[in-house]
């Protein structure tokens, strides 16, 4: 345990100087290949969890001390004994005693020792008077940022509530089963033979009753299936690609969706990325699953001079960069690492990536825009200001989608996400 505290401690460290929570776990773990399995995952345990609810510790370290502490590793040690002290099975005494330990351990500073166990030790003593007071404020209650609560109270003022704390929860693990393979019965039948309950929720979408970890899925080096939300999953059924289609995927790694699009249909797919060490995925990924773009291409989706042919595609997915403000749940880092002025910015990029991708799209051809956010002004506000200036594009319905305006909100079965299909007349 102390090792664990120790180094989740210096990945929360990290997180809130700006850095991304994945990026410095896959850091870590070519930094510590003698780490286990068991040992990673507690790490990231503690890592996620921290971050999921750091509003409401953050509050109560602040109640829980005289006067701030300068020292950012102490603080970041006591965020993870006070999240272990609320959230998980280990004794109370046990996680006190060693992150005592830990905090000598973590840069030798003995004169905190006592700092540490007091206040852990008097959080464990009036638990149920620091959590009440804690949640007396909506940074404590939701661990969300208060700019960001403002504008989900403001778009959606009967469900934001429900959104802040579906964003507090474990995500679901859910599966798409890779057709070309195996059917999606046929290897709900494996899961159950494996012990491993799941619920078909549409087309190739599996729900697991309980995660567990990829290589204990039934087929998975052989491409069976692949993990992915369910939600994500729609993006290649409503484009509606069909053997012999020329098809883009813009914003392609790591390439889930271009997968998908190729299990579906006989197709000529592109699969674009601007970021070269993410592309390797993209390639990895199909070839696990046995499948094979006509094209995987290092390129910015906003300057196709660089590297279209100059053939017009029948079909374009645009998932364009996001606040991924629909993903916090699987990401919590995201909520600490965005600012309010993020989201002019993401705006702006993905005007002109529609922009871009708009002449390259086949007359009677369909764009499906995607986002895995919830703030409208990245989702159907970029729809409405680009039909203004293109009177030649149809949005078209989306009947899978129960929300009329094509945004699918978080809740117990996918995440968050933003849908717009569009038709060139």
């Amino acid at each position: 345990m102390i090792e664990a505290q120790c180094l989740a401690a210096r990945m929360v460290g990290k997180v809130l100087a700006g850095a991304a929570l994945t990026d410095v776990l896959q850091e870590l773990w070519r930094a510590r290949s003698d780490l286990s399995g068991q040992q990673r995952g507690a790490i990231q345990d503690l890592s996620y969890g921290v971050l999921r609810f750091y509003g409401l510790l953050d509050g109560l370290l602040a109640l829980l001390l005289n006067k701030p502490i300068r020292n950012g590793s102490v603080r970041h040690l006591l965020l993870v004994g006070l999240y272990q002290l609320e959230y998980s099975r280990a004794p109370a005494h046990a996680i006190v005693d060693h992150a005592v330990t830990s905090v000598r351990a973590l840069n030798g500073n003995t004169g905190a020792q006592g700092l540490v166990n007091a206040v852990l030790r008097n959080f464990e003593r009036r638990r149920a008077h620091f959590l009440t007071r804690a949640a007396g404020t909506e940074m404590g209650r939701y661990s969300h940022p208060q700019w960001w609560m403002d504008r989900l109270r403001a778009d959606y003022p009967q469900r934001y509530r429900t959104i802040l704390e579906i964003g507090n929860q474990r995500p679901p693990m859910t599966l798409r089963v890779n057709r070309r393979r195996i059917g999606v019965a046929e290897y709900a039948a494996c899961l159950e033979q494996e012990g491993m309950q799941a619920q078909h929720l549409w087309d190739d979408a599996l729900m697991l009753a309980r995660p567990v970890a990829v290589d204990r899925l039934p087929g998975f080096s052989r491409g069976w299936v692949s993990v992915q939300d369910a939600g994500a999953q729609l993006a290649a059924h409503l484009l509606d690609a069909r053997d012999g289609m020329r098809v883009l995927d813009a914003c392609a790694a790591p390439g889930g969706k271009s997968a998908h699009l190729l299990e579906l249909a006989n197709l000529e797919l592109t699969a674009l990325d601007s970021d070269c060490d993410r592309i390797a995925r993209i390639v990895q990924n199909l070839a696990r699953l046995g499948l094979d773009a006509r094209r995987v291409v290092h390129g910015d989706a906003a300057s196709p001079a660089q590297w279209w042919d100059g053939r017009h595609f029948d079909r374009i997915l645009a998932d364009v960069p996001c606040s991924a403000s629909g993903v916090v749940r699987r990401h919590p880092d995201i909520k600490w690492l965005r600012r309010p002025g993020d989201l002019p910015r993401f705006g702006t990029r993905q005007g002109m990536i529609l922009e871009a991708l708009w002449p390259l799209l086949a007359r009677g051809g369909k764009l499906l825009y995607a986002t895995c956010s919830v703030f409208p002004e990245e989702n159907l506000v970029q729809i409405e200001r680009f039909m203004q200036g293109h009177p030649d594009a149809r949005l078209l319905p989306l009947s899978r989608i129960g929300a009329m305006d094509g945004q699918l909100l978080p809740d117990s079965r996918h995440d968050g996400f933003f849908y717009a299909l569009l038709r060139k007349a």
